[in-house]
């Protein structure tokens, strides 16, 4: 059975995006797998965050995990900064980090541009993300595109630490779902869906109710052409809907452009509206009942020691490869 390892920030409400391209697959993934799904905190502190706002947002993401099918009997479901193994081992991977190929990564250059002053965390987060999926042994992370490059890093410095110290860690393969993976803004369909844009037409939240879901898809920015057909280059943003709607559905690409054949984006875009409120239907009436709940505590505080328990193994072997810290003398 291979390993699994995942994590999203909790730096608001996951939009539709996430789980079509992520959550959706963990479900399938824990039937034949050993998984751990993890909220990281410590990396939504890279920027500003309002303390009361984050706590929120940690425990709602946790109830999501779990209202969308996450079984805490199959996976393994706990929040970062509750099992310090990955701090620590994010600053000896820092230690084996390099200042040129940290700057490189996209993301960095991306939050950094036109800011006056940079978190140091924004540069060095890559490290501890390794270490997150390093602690466990991972054999496979699902990851969507936008994260390829940090994987590729992740990979780098196990081989890097293996080579140098001892050959403990293993080098985890990237994994990204053919459909879905990367779900686009409703409102500038080149950029990447998030559930921090200021745009709240941008992106369809998972707790949003139908009526705001309607509206949202309604003024999903398309093209004059008036027809359903995929072309990301020229129709991004019909393409995008089709996407979507494809991953609600399981319907293929192919199919919808024939459903929707000499018709007009009226009747598809409230198709595709339906689709959006129906799979995530069944997720809010969990997500409910788990967030304020004595269950969803409970749960995770099973996920925290299950993981410290994996975790503490690794950091010591990883410290004992280093030279960190003493040898007691025998008596």
């Amino acid at each position: 059975m291979k390993t699994i390892f995942s994590g999203i920030q909790p730096s608001g409400t996951l939009t539709i995006g996430n789980y079509l391209g992520a959550m959706q697959q963990f479900v399938k993934y824990q039937e034949d797998h050993n998984c751990y799904f993890c909220i990281v905190d410590e990396h939504a502190i890279t920027v500003p965050q309002d303390r009361l706002k984050l706590r929120n947002n940690i425990r709602s993401l946790a109830a999501l995990y779990l209202a969308a099918g996450i079984d805490p009997n199959k996976s393994t479901l706990f929040i970062q900064s509750e099992v310090p193994a990955h701090t620590q081992l994010g600053w000896m991977l820092q230690s084996i980090s390099y200042i040129g190929e940290l700057e490189r990564m996209t993301q960095f250059k991306d939050k950094s541009t036109g800011k006056e002053a940079v978190s140091v965390g924004l540069l060095t987060y890559p490290p501890l993300m390794a270490a997150d999926i390093l602690l466990y042994k991972t054999d496979i992370v699902p990851v969507g595109e936008d994260q390829k490059q940090h994987l590729e890093l992740t990979r780098d410095l196990a081989q890097r630490f293996n080579n140098r110290y001892n050959d403990i860690f293993t080098i985890p393969e990237i994994a990204t779902p053919k459909v879905g993976a990367r779900i686009m803004s409703l409102q500038e369909p080149t950029k990447k869906m998030s559930k921090s844009d200021e745009n709240e037409k941008a992106f369809i939240s998972m707790l949003d109710e139908p009526k705001k879901i309607e509206k949202k898809i309604k003024s999903a920015v398309t093209d004059s052409e008036g027809v359903v057909k995929f072309d990301k280059e020229n129709k991004p943003g019909v393409s995008n809907l089709m996407t979507i709607y494809a991953s609600c559905t399981g319907e293929s690409i192919k199919s919808i452009e024939e459903k929707y054949a000499g018709k007009g984006y009226g009747e598809f875009k409230a198709d595709v509206a339906q689709a959006i409120i129906a799979i995530l239907k069944p997720i809010q009436d969990r997500y409910h009942e788990l967030i304020d709940s004595e269950q969803l505590d409970d749960i995770l505080d099973q996920g925290r020691d299950k993981a410290a328990a994996t975790a503490n193994k690794m950091i010591f072997k990883a410290k004992k490869a280093m030279g960190l810290g003493r040898i007691k003398k025998k008596k």
